[in-house]
């Protein structure tokens, strides 16, 4: 991009720059706001900030100054996706690492730099390497999967439970995502606290940033590998022996996308929503009351708060317009996932239920729609609701105003989530989610239900039966007991 035609104001002159003492001066070049640092703090509040002086599409900076559209729109942001012929995720297209402006040591680097996956492919070789991912999302046993959350949740929370507190963001919510995708692509052996790390730190923008990625990619080929020699049935192997044939490289690069994408979604994902019923009354009592299920509380919150805010980059495949900005051919954009899914367009009240409604932006759309995403939706679902029976009386162990969020260009995630309960004993992993032990099986179950005259007769004394002589059977027909007092009579003990 060159910096004088490249974010026009609605005519074809430079932008301006800020008068002496103006408060602009602690933006960027041309009086541009910058998408981090400092003055990116509250990135919601920069992002209406610029809708209300641009409109629906408006240009900032990201890191080290490079400039970006930002797409806030909901029908911008899904024209955009939906229209491979103008817009593509091929980075090399854009205009702003061919000529440099984008180093290779630029923090953003790993997630902006053109690798050989269905991510950055068009055409042909995006059916292929997706149709790849997608099959081997065919062959994940599903009933399994949530059978994998419900035992590591029971075993996370049994890390803490006899205690008393925890931290749901530190001990739970950026755990049980890496055990459950670890299980998922055959390397359960590779699920430790430094995998966790090395995944959270990779997608902040650090300067460790690189490291991590080299790490995680080092823990990947070494499954391609091993998978390619010795094959199970697990999702590296099927990706692995797909017919479309994707190389090593290939393989280890689409390991990455599915492991992240899952990882930070479905993390952020767990701990918004953990949030939102420690904090919001309502939204607690809707679930206890059974006004709404967990994945309703899933689904409001993807709208309300969507794992990633925004995602990098789209390129302009030529010369083009969306949201009365001209877009030149190599210029980049970012998909405005969190401004989109608030756009006053489309939603003008924000306290609106959106339960049931999926039009929200959380996972993309258009060709490169997540592939995944029913999957995140499993993690959440079955983590927060064992999560919750297991501890139903856990409380915020702060006050509201106190809780802390990291913010980066791609999420706003939250730092703790501090929690106390009655504490209570570990739990067999394998067993089903329950607060109360079960009651013991009664062995003298009474069929039917006396009638009164035959209660009046049972109290009075009656001979003693010859000793040899069986009862005699009753007479009369017995009455059958309808499901809901069979359930009744179990749960308090008959």
């Amino acid at each position: 991009m060159t910096p004088e035609p490249l974010f026009p104001t609605g005519t074809d002159a430079p932008l301006a720059g800020p008068p002496p003492g103006c408060p602009a001066h602690g933006m960027g070049p041309g009086g541009l706001r910058r998408l981090y640092g400092p003055e990116a703090e509250d990135l919601p509040d920069v992002y209406e900030k610029l809708r209300s002086e641009y409109g629906p599409v408006a240009p900032a900076l990201l890191h080290e100054d490079v400039p970006i559209w930002v797409v806030l729109g909901h029908s911008e942001n899904l024209h955009m996706v939906s229209s491979p012929s103008q817009y593509c995720r091929d980075t090399r297209l854009w205009t702003a690492l061919q000529d440099g402006t984008i180093k290779p040591d630029h923090p953003l680097m790993p997630l902006v730099a053109w690798q050989p996956i269905c991510c950055h492919a068009e055409g042909d070789e995006h059916l292929r390497l997706r149709g790849a991912v997608t099959g081997a999302m065919s062959t994940i046993d599903h009933r399994g999967v949530r059978r994998h959350i419900n035992r590591a949740t029971q075993h996370l929370v049994n890390k803490f439970c006899e205690k008393g507190r925890a931290d749901l963001v530190g001990q739970f919510a950026e755990h049980l995502p890496m055990a459950v995708m670890c299980q998922i692509l055959g390397m359960p052996e590779e699920y430790n606290d430094r995998i966790v790390h090395a995944a959270r730190d990779m997608l902040k923008g650090t300067e460790t940033s690189i490291a991590s990625n080299a790490y995680i990619m080092e823990v990947l080929m070494r499954l391609t590998a091993r998978r390619r020699a010795e094959p199970e049935d697990d999702f590296t192997s099927h990706l692995i022996n797909h017919p479309a044939r994707l190389n090593d490289e290939e393989v280890g690069q689409h390991l990455r996308v599915v492991l992240m994408a899952a990882y930070e979604a479905t993390a952020n994902l767990l701990a918004n929503v953990l949030r939102l019923v420690l904090t919001d009354p309502g939204f607690r009592a809707q679930l206890n009351g059974g006004q709404m299920t967990v994945p309703q509380a899933v689904e409001q919150s993807l709208w309300d708060e969507p794992p990633f805010s925004a995602q990098l980059a789209y390129i302009a495949k030529q010369d083009t317009e969306l949201g009365g900005r001209r877009i030149r051919k190599g210029d980049g954009l970012l998909l405005g996932i969190a401004p989109g899914n608030v756009d006053p367009r489309v939603r003008p009240d924000l306290s609106a239920n959106m339960m049931g409604n999926r039009s929200h932006l959380a996972f993309s759309g258009g060709p490169h729609e997540c592939p995944g995403q029913d999957i995140g939706r499993a993690i959440a679902d079955v983590g927060v609701d064992a999560l919750l029976s297991r501890l139903p009386d856990i409380q915020l162990d702060c006050e509201e105003e106190e809780l802390r969020w990291r913010t980066s260009i791609l999420n706003r995630h939250l730092v703790e989530l501090p929690v106390y309960f009655e504490p209570r004993s570990q739990q067999d992993v394998k067993a089903k989610p329950s607060h109360a032990p079960v009651p013991p099986q009664r062995t003298d179950w009474e069929v039917g239900t006396a009638q009164p005259e035959r209660a009046a007769a049972a109290a009075v004394p009656q001979p003693a039966a010859p000793p040899q002589q069986p009862a005699p059977a009753p007479q009369e027909p017995v009455r059958p007991m309808g499901a809901w007092r069979r359930f009744l009579r179990w749960w308090r003990g008959y």
